[in-house]
């Protein structure tokens, strides 16, 4: 049987400003990817989403950025491994003591924007970001991007990995990301994204976007929260995997399956 999980970041809001639809999100997702202070977030709202993950039955991982908020973690920083290595310990440790209080077990650790980004293509900047989740925490997984250098990292620290894909989201022919400030980014149409969706999930390949085919591991697919479709379009991509016979898990249940 063919098994995927739903993340989605989350946790997003900071002090009076309110990001994402979270509470509607958690009710179709597996896996929650929760900000930790850094590019968003801050502790209340890192309490109150850890406390509505474990209400609604989703699985907790943490979701480390860059210390940029003013950039949403989205801005390229220029840093030392070192330095890497102490930004995922600060900030994967500040979200366990929030999972510890609520009882909840954290399953994963998702880098944040281009801090992801960078280290799906820099393999000192991936190994230092595995080293400090391994030091942290061993049986956390890391969820990284699809053939990336993070799933290289990943196995080398001796964690527990899971390969991501994105419904939303245009590919390069080397299986990166196409950067969002390139035309083309984002796949709009709902309904292609749905549909290259499930292939990937059920034959393993994506179009990229000059149209070549290439393969690629789905184990969790990422579902953005924070713009007014996301609701109906996480509730459709979830619908659409069921009725092809794919079956909705989190990531440490779907790499149980392994």
């Amino acid at each position: 049987m063919y098994k995927v999980d739903l993340n989605a970041d989350l946790g997003e809001s900071f002090g009076a400003y309110t990001i994402g639809m979270d509470s509607e999100v958690l009710c179709h997702i597996t896996s929650a990817n929760i900000a930790c202070g850094f590019h968003a977030g801050d502790p209340v709202v890192m309490e109150k989403t850890v406390a509505l993950a474990k209400e609604c039955g989703v699985a907790v991982g943490a979701h480390p950025g860059y210390p940029d908020l003013m950039g949403f973690g989205r801005r390229n920083l220029k840093i030392k491994p070192a330095e890497a290595k102490a930004y995922i310990k600060y900030q994967v440790g500040a979200l366990l003591a929030f999972t510890k209080a609520a009882g909840v077990k954290m399953q994963h650790v998702k880098p944040h924007g281009a801090f992801y980004n960078m280290a799906a293509v820099d393999d000192a900047l991936a190994a230092a970001i595995c080293e400090g989740i391994y030091e942290t925490d061993p049986e956390l997984i890391l969820l990284g991007l699809a053939g990336s250098a993070h799933i290289r990292a990943a196995k080398a620290a001796g964690l527990r990995v899971a390969s991501e894909v994105f419904a939303d989201r245009a590919y390069m022919d080397d299986g990166t990301l196409v950067p969002r400030s390139q035309p083309g980014a984002m796949v709009h149409d709902r309904d292609l994204a749905i549909a290259r969706t499930v292939r990937m999930v059920k034959e393993g390949c994506v179009e990229t976007i000059t149209g070549k085919t290439i393969p690629i591991q789905a184990d969790s697919i990422c579902v953005h929260g924070d713009n007014p479709d996301a609701i109906g379009f996480t509730s459709r991509i979830r619908a659409a995997l069921e009725a092809e016979g794919v079956a909705i898990a989190n990531i440490e249940q779907v790499l149980a399956g392994k």
